[in-house]
């Protein structure tokens, strides 16, 4: 049963166990560049000045954001892959109560068809004796 079991979906957009996701800058972030020889006190008064303003520096990240949409996303693929489970392992059982269920009623009309033929011959019987 496991064998004929596609692999899960990737959903776009989110990234596997084996990808490997690369933070990059964004243009809004100001880069320092510093010199390879010794730095003038106003270009090294400038670098820290970016580097110690946080604000300024690095974009904005909201995180409540961030774990809603890892939550959303989860949540449809944890449905889609729980459907696809249920209906692999409910179709075997279906199948089998299926069967079952028409063995029963076959049994079922049988017994009642037997009854009813014999109640007409018994009745044609009765009726020939009369005559």
């Amino acid at each position: 049963m496991n064998a004929s079991r596609p692999p899960p979906q990737n959903l776009p957009g989110l990234p596997t166990l084996t990808e490997v996701i690369q933070l990059g800058t964004s243009a809004s972030e100001p880069s320092v560049e510093l010199e390879a020889t010794q730095p003038s006190e106003p270009a090294l008064a400038a670098a820290i000045k970016a580097e110690t303003t946080p604000a300024a520096a690095a974009p904005v990240i909201d995180e409540e954001q961030i774990v809603q949409r890892v939550l959303i996303d989860l949540q449809r693929h944890s449905d889609l892959m729980f459907e696809y489970r249920l209906r692999e392992t409910l179709a075997p059982a279906l199948a089998r109560l299926t069967d079952a269920l028409i063995r029963d009623v076959r049994d079922e009309l049988a017994a009642t068809l037997r009854d009813v033929v014999s109640r007409a011959v018994s009745q044609e019987l009765a009726r020939q004796r009369s005559r």
